[in-house]
């Protein structure tokens, strides 16, 4: 039995009338699937190429309809649309020197078999790719894609800046044209008061070009990781000290931490659970150096368990206190 021929709109999960943006939209979403940094599948670095291939076929309007016209062999045909079958894909030359159509890749190897790469990816990853025109042989250069990737950093590294070592696997070509793996180390320095989801660009480190042209940039969108002390709102941070009902009820000095270190904080006297004091200039700075505020949200923490001497002074407060919570029909449906 033979092999059956690869269909890059079912590669893709699209119907053959969607659009550029419908195409596009596939790609990024089976491409963040399949890539080999993200999925532990066994054949996830196959399939990451059959869609990468599928996309570049499929993006381009010559391509695409070259590709619905003659399947497979549409490498072989012609700019006017003609293919020799018994040629095994090769162009009708020109009567003439002129030059009729686009350039033909000229590949170093059979790549029509299931174990090797398209010729997609041989041009893709190959330095010094080079083509065949009809009156001699012109280099074929490419720029390099620029490529993603994410980096998650703590609120202290965002506030204070820090420089971060990361590992990132690239696919690469070997001087015989072979491509696999490698492993890329980068320092990266984090400016202080970046914010989550901000992008940095490291230029010239993303795909790189064939046939000598300019290498991609690589993007590091940066991601603040959640933390147990605060809570990131723009420039601002929240978060949240217990307080004793005696701190709230006769005010007091407490210690808060802040992204700076330790403050103390002025608890005002018949503080209320969940009221908020707000520290100026202790949130989150941003490029011009400008901080956001620290807000602090009291929360009254009632013991669990009591002394004798702890128990006996509440049952007095308890006997003196003219206190009533529940006047007034204080009590309701939400919190408000």
């Amino acid at each position: 039995m033979g092999i059956a021929p690869i269909d890059y709109y079912k590669i893709l999960g699209i119907d053959k009338s969607a659009d550029g943006a419908a195409i596009k939209q596939a790609y990024r979403k089976l491409a963040r699937k399949f890539h080999p940094d993200v999925s532990k599948a066994a054949d996830a670095e196959n399939n990451f190429k059959e869609v990468s291939e599928a996309y570049e076929v499929l993006k381009d309007p010559e391509k695409r309809k070259k590709y619905d016209s003659f399947g497979q062999q549409w490498k072989g045909a012609s700019a006017e649309g003609s293919y020799d079958r018994q040629g095994e894909g090769k162009r009708h030359q020109p009567r003439s020197h002129e030059h009729s159509g686009p350039f033909t890749y000229k590949s170093q190897g059979d790549f029509g078999g299931t174990e090797d790469f398209s010729d997609f990816f041989k041009a893709f990853f190959e330095k010094d790719a080079a083509t065949e025109g009809y009156e001699g042989k012109t280099e074929w250069t490419q720029p390099g894609r620029s490529q993603e990737a994410e980096i998650t950093i703590s609120i202290s590294d965002a506030f204070h800046g820090v420089t971060k070592v990361i590992s990132l696997q690239t696919l690469e070509s070997d001087a015989s044209g072979s491509v696999k793996p490698s492993i890329r180390t980068y320092h990266v320095k984090i400016p202080k008061g970046i914010h989550d989801g901000a992008v940095i660009r490291l230029s010239g480190q993303g795909e790189k070009g064939a046939g000598g042209a300019q290498a991609g940039d690589l993007l590091l969108r940066v991601r603040i990781e959640l933390d147990h002390h605060f809570h990131l709102d723009g420039k601002d941070v929240h978060t949240i000290v217990p307080v004793s009902p005696w701190e709230a009820a006769l005010g007091a000095k407490i210690p808060v931490k802040t992204l700076e270190g330790f403050v103390t904080l002025s608890v005002p006297r018949g503080s209320q659970n969940g009221k908020r004091l707000r520290l100026r200039g202790k949130g989150m700075p941003d490029k011009q150096g400008a901080a956001g505020d620290l807000l602090v949200e009291l929360e009254i923490r009632i013991p669990t368990t009591l002394t004798s001497e702890e128990e006996k002074l509440l049952v007095d407060l308890a006997r003196v206190s003219l206190f009533n919570p529940r006047a007034h029909g204080r009590q309701r449906g939400t919190k408000s």
